[in-house]
């Protein structure tokens, strides 16, 4: 009986060390994979320094002023890029929303139509509760009555109506 029992005590001593040293193998192969993922997947290293990125952005500062970067509403494009909207919603009324709004016309824009579009949303937005507007589906909803009322008021002069900023305070 004492040789059954020592002959099972050295079988499993090697049998511990062979799983401790599987089990680094597999660790080691892991880490090794996942740097070599990594590196596959990650952007390139930054070749100039700090310094010299932030003085080319100084730099480039002054450059940008003398170019002139192109509006984004213009007669040209049909766009017209209304003043940004900031009204209290109707509950809570302690809550306040922004938002910017660009339409874009079929043919020439009409200001004197987009100054009447901004107030009718301006009306609109102090009818709205803060549950209405909500999660994606609430959004959807403001976009969707937004886009109704524009339609009604342009009488389909006005193609699209585009969010540039949707705030909730």
């Amino acid at each position: 009986m004492a040789d059954e029992e020592e002959g099972v005590a050295e079988t499993k001593k090697p049998a511990l060390v062979i799983t401790l040293a599987a089990i680094a193998v597999l660790t080691l192969l892991a880490a090794g994979g996942g740097w070599l993922v990594g590196n596959m997947l990650a952007p390139p290293p930054a070749e100039t320094p700090a310094e010299e990125l932030a003085a080319a952005e100084a730099g480039g500062a002054e450059g940008e002023a003398a170019q002139e970067v192109p509006p984004i509403s213009t007669e040209a494009n049909g766009v017209v890029l209304l003043d940004p909207i900031t009204s209290n919603l109707a509950y809570p009324s302690d809550n306040r929303i922004r938002l910017e709004v660009a339409l874009m016309f079929k043919g020439v824009p009409d200001v004197k139509l987009a100054e009447e579009i901004h107030q009718d949303i301006l009306a609109y937005m102090r009818t709205v509760s803060l549950q209405q507007v909500q999660g994606p589906r609430g959004f959807q909803y403001l976009r969707d009555d937004l886009q109704e009322r524009v339609d009604l008021r342009s009488e389909g002069r006005v193609t699209n109506v585009m969010f540039r900023t949707f705030v909730i305070e």
